[in-house]
């Protein structure tokens, strides 16, 4: 098993560092620490192509260099430049080559701290990866020792998010961690757009929360019967009048994993996220995995 991590010849984040590390540490997996770097271009007049490879090719080893200082010797990493017309395409065909498990990278640079920003690479890589993406926080850091210690299911009460539960579960049991299942109810206090008022927009989301929660405790149900499932240590319902405060209503620990689900609505091998998703993302305090819809039943096929 091996995690594909890229890190930017441009900055020296060690967000998706600690996150890898973290995953390897829990899972027994190798690191591939990748750099990419555009592909050579015959030498014109002057050298200035020649110039800016060697440039380029500086910035990707100081790169390697400091991704290799900040995991140490703990890890089980090969570090390597890798040509590539762009760091999407990198990383999907060093995923590919290696039969990787996940491709982990950082947030985009100004983001805000402890929050998940995309930038154009990540984005794009998003909706083109047909293996789960993990992206951690700006600024994100962990012990040295650190393992996952919860992995919790985004779960909408569809079939799709269902299955998403499954696969947050194998993840779970991959990195020895419980499992949570975890919804969320966003009412906005100005929401009353029907005219009833926002009690009555409380009520049908509390409405819908017991039925989520009867929804998930059945899915709970049939993944307690399976061979090697993870203990699920509970099935919560965020609400909050905004994502940042429904999210930060169920409460979450160090070392958690959040799991959300692509769309229905994108190609069945890829990722794609949808609205409810990237508002989760945006909004999650702690590291996210995207998985591609359809990917749990495709493993079992």
């Amino acid at each position: 098993m091996s995690i594909v991590v890229g890190v930017a010849p441009a900055h020296r984040s060690a967000s998706a560092l600690h996150l890898a590390a973290m995953l390897a540490r829990s899972s027994g997996a190798d690191l591939v620490v990748a750099a990419i770097v555009p592909p050579a271009w015959p030498t014109t007049a002057g050298g200035a192509d020649a110039e800016w490879r060697g440039f380029t090719r500086e910035n990707a080893d100081s790169a390697l260099d400091h991704a290799a200082a900040v995991l140490g010797g703990s890890i089980r990493a090969e570090y390597l430049l890798y040509e590539a017309p762009s760091a999407r395409r990198g990383l999907l065909e060093l995923a590919e080559q290696r039969g990787a498990s996940l491709i982990v990278v950082g947030s985009a640079g100004g983001g805000e701290p402890g929050r998940i920003a995309l930038g154009s690479a990540s984005d794009t890589l998003l909706h083109a990866s047909p293996v789960p993406v993990a992206i951690a926080p700006a600024g994100y850091r962990t012990e040295e020792d650190a393992r996952v210690g919860r992995v919790t299911a985004a779960y909408r009460g569809t079939g799709a998010s269902a299955d998403l539960v499954f696969g947050a579960a194998e993840v779970a049991a991959t990195v020895g961690a419980d499992l949570r299942v975890a919804s969320f109810a966003v009412v906005p206090r100005d929401s009353g757009t029907s005219g009833a008022g926002f009690d009555a927009e409380v009520a049908i989301a509390d409405t819908w929360a017991a039925d989520v929660e009867k929804h998930a405790a059945s899915v709970v149900r049939q993944l307690s019967e399976l061979p090697d499932a993870p203990a699920v240590s509970d099935v919560a319902v965020g609400r909050g009048e905004t994502w940042e405060d429904a999210l930060a209503d169920i409460g979450w620990q160090p070392g958690e994993l959040l799991v959300v689900g692509s769309s229905t609505l994108g190609p069945i091998a890829r990722v794609f996220l949808g609205s409810h998703a990237a508002k989760i993302l945006r909004h999650s305090p702690v590291p996210v995995v995207v998985v591609p819809h359809g990917l749990h039943g495709r493993e079992r096929d």
